[in-house]
């Protein structure tokens, strides 16, 4: 189950990662992440996200990571609070914080690039951004263009995994469905400018140094 409580779910994982004998999927299913995600975070090498320990912020206690050590299949709970909780919000766009929302211009241009199947519309409701928005990045007329740095939404916090997996699943079956080629992305067509054809591979050509095979 998805914890909403957990303000900084990558850098809390990171933490308990580096720090406990938990599972990843004990770790995952508290800090409301994939499974994958949890992986990629104790694989990944140079550049790391700040680890924060759920005990420094009181979302968990010593002795509470101690019983899910000794039990693989216990679930990790949140130490309970006694400040009100926020009303869940069942419609509308998608609530992003506004310390990420300046965020948003680098999801997009990433998502553009990379996964041309996705409508303006699945964009939206993934990283609750506008059509306005999407098409100013798109047409490169953002008055922020220049600072735009492609970046995934996942490493930006503004989606999870899953969700972001089901969209694009999605969005493919509708691609099949109606009998059309899914469009090549923009960074794989990058890729391949930038991958020599058989043709340039081969190397020095030494045929002129060669006899003729003739001898005096």
């Amino acid at each position: 189950m998805t914890n909403n409580y957990v303000a900084k779910p990558r850098q809390t994982a990171l933490w308990l990662v580096e720090n406990t004998s938990l599972t990843f999927p004990q770790i995952a299913e508290f800090c409301g992440l994939h499974n994958l995600e949890v992986q990629t975070l104790a694989d990944q090498e140079g550049y790391r996200l700040p680890a924060e320990s759920p005990i420094h912020f009181r979302l968990l206690t010593k002795e509470e990571i101690e019983r899910c050590e000794a039990d693989s299949n216990a679930t990790l709970q949140i130490m309970k609070s006694d400040l009100p909780q926020p009303m869940a919000r069942s419609k509308g766009p998608r609530y992003t914080p506004v310390s990420k929302r300046g965020d948003k211009p680098n999801a997009i241009a990433w998502l553009l690039k990379h996964h041309p199947e996705l409508t303006d519309a699945n964009i939206v409701k993934l990283i609750g951004t506008t059509k306005n928005t999407i098409e100013k990045i798109r047409t490169r007329t953002h008055a922020d263009m220049m600072n735009i740095k492609a970046a995934s939404p996942i490493d930006l916090g503004l989606c999870k995994f899953d969700e972001f997996d089901a969209m694009v699943q999605k969005a493919r079956k509708k691609w099949e469905k109606e009998g059309k080629e899914l469009p090549k992305s923009q960074a794989k067509v990058e890729d391949e400018m930038n991958t020599p054809d058989d043709s340039q591979k081969g190397g020095f050509d030494f045929s002129n140094f060669l006899g003729t095979g003739t001898s005096d």
